[in-house]
């Protein structure tokens, strides 16, 4: 593994390389008109919309480096090649915690596409450390912010 890798889902980065297509060929487009609309107010040290609109340039451009380098070092995640048995990168884990009962499904990723209102939850998250590696029917301590829960591994896919 070199450093700076990105590893990602094949959906995780066709959902990057999407974002970066818009930002760079369509949002740039909208944030310049922006800008230039805001220029013909006239003083722009007073212009509120044209510094809001800087300001949602920098941002842009930002976010476009920020992919640039995510999408420059991905390493896509291969599901054909990869363990089915157990949690790695990649696989969709139910969950049962065991504290409460409650059964929860949620999807390993990298750093890069983990997004908890989707269930994607990243394998250096507490959780994803936790359950990384184990087997269905593994019984796992997992030391989160709120203090210790006890998951046990019911299903993996891929």
């Amino acid at each position: 593994m070199a450093k700076g890798d990105v590893f990602l889902t094949r959906e995780g980065y066709n959902e990057l390389k999407e974002e970066y297509d818009f930002l760079k060929n369509r949002r740039r487009r909208e944030i310049s008109d922006a800008i230039e609309k805001a220029r013909a107010l006239g003083d722009l040290r007073e212009n509120a919309e044209y510094q809001a609109a800087k300001e949602a340039q920098a941002l842009n451009e930002t976010r476009i480096s920020e992919l640039e380098g995510m999408l420059g070092h991905a390493r896509i995640v291969d599901n054909e090649n990869i363990d089915k048995d157990k949690v790695l990168l990649g696989a969709k884990v139910k969950i049962r915690v065991v504290n409460d009962n409650e059964i929860e499904e949620y999807m390993l990723v990298g750093d890069a596409e983990a997004d908890f209102n989707k269930n994607k939850i990243s394998v250096t998250s507490p959780l994803g450390k936790g359950i990384l590696g184990k087997k269905i029917g593994d019984i796992v301590q997992v030391k989160i912010p709120s203090g210790m829960m006890t998951i046990e591994i019911l299903e993996i896919n891929r």
